[in-house]
């Protein structure tokens, strides 16, 4: 006795899937349809995240000081530093308040 069924020709399985569709009622084959393609969407967007390049590394160019440089010139750097950070600080500190103003938030 075999366990496994013998192959069925192809004329077989349309018949068989016309008569599993006839026999559905509208509602279960829009579900039917809707599981299909949610799979299909997700393994999609997979894909097309695959087809998209790694980002280019960046480069960063930090700053190089002589070893005998006094502290005065430290000093007069980091006040200068301080300064564009206050204002960089400033105009964003502005334009949260701008945003604030706009969407009505005291």
């Amino acid at each position: 006795m075999a366990i496994l069924p013998r192959p069925a020709s192809p004329r077989a399985l349309i018949a068989d899937l016309r008569t599993f569709l006839a026999t559905r009622q509208r509602h279960q084959l829009l579900i039917g349809l809707i599981s299909l393609a949610m799979p299909a969407v997700i393994i999609a967007g997979f894909y097309q995240d695959s087809k998209t390049e790694p980002p280019k590394p960046q480069m960063y160019f930090l700053p190089s000081w002589p070893a005998d440089r006094t502290d005065a010139e430290i000093v007069a750097l980091q006040k200068i530093d301080q300064v564009k950070k206050e204002k960089a600080l400033a105009e964003k500190r502005a334009s949260y308040q701008r945003l604030a103003k706009k969407l009505g938030i005291d």
